[in-house]
């Protein structure tokens, strides 16, 4: 592990810490909930929970919720490797697609385990100076460990000049 991927999961799983880089940076998700479960350089687990600020009106976890959750499982993971890297490598979601399988009514926990395929596509970037896409996977799970929904969320790499 690298000591700024291991400095940036360090700050991720403190609890304080990373409620004030969520209220900071992604109030939305602060006001959702969702929240990193686990995280480490190969996969990140974030849940969200089905209550009043994450509901639609048909009792079950708004879908905007649930990518937010999804989303930050593949983005902590893309952070975590850029995080004090030199060159600097900038990252942005082009694309975002998504399987709905069961209605979300209780706290859904999204893992991504892409984490080493995510250094190779940044890893890459730097190399040849090229953007690079990469699509993440993020598998959302109820309580009873079935597949809520799946999000495949296209990330683009570029090194910086």
């Amino acid at each position: 592990m690298s000591s700024a991927a291991g400095e940036f999961i360090r700050l991720m799983k403190h609890p304080v810490k990373f409620r004030l880089f969520l209220f900071f940076k992604l109030p939305s998700a602060f006001l959702a909930g969702v929240r990193i479960k686990d995280i480490d350089e190969q996969a990140c687990s974030t849940s969200v929970p089905y209550k009043w600020l994450s509901q639609n009106p048909f009792r079950s976890t708004y879908f905007a919720c649930l990518a937010m959750a999804a989303e930050m499982s593949t983005g902590a993971l893309a952070m975590a490797h850029l995080h004090k890297r030199k060159p600097a490598v900038s990252m942005l979601v082009i694309k975002l697609a998504a399987e709905y399988h069961k209605k979300a009514v209780g706290r859904t926990v999204f893992t991504c385990e892409d984490g080493g395929a995510l250094l190779a596509a940044i890893e890459s970037a730097v190399a040849t100076g090229q953007g690079q896409e990469f699509i993440a996977r993020s598998t959302g799970r109820n309580e009873a460990g079935e597949t809520v929904a799946v999000f495949f969320i296209t990330w683009s790499f570029k090194a910086k000049k």
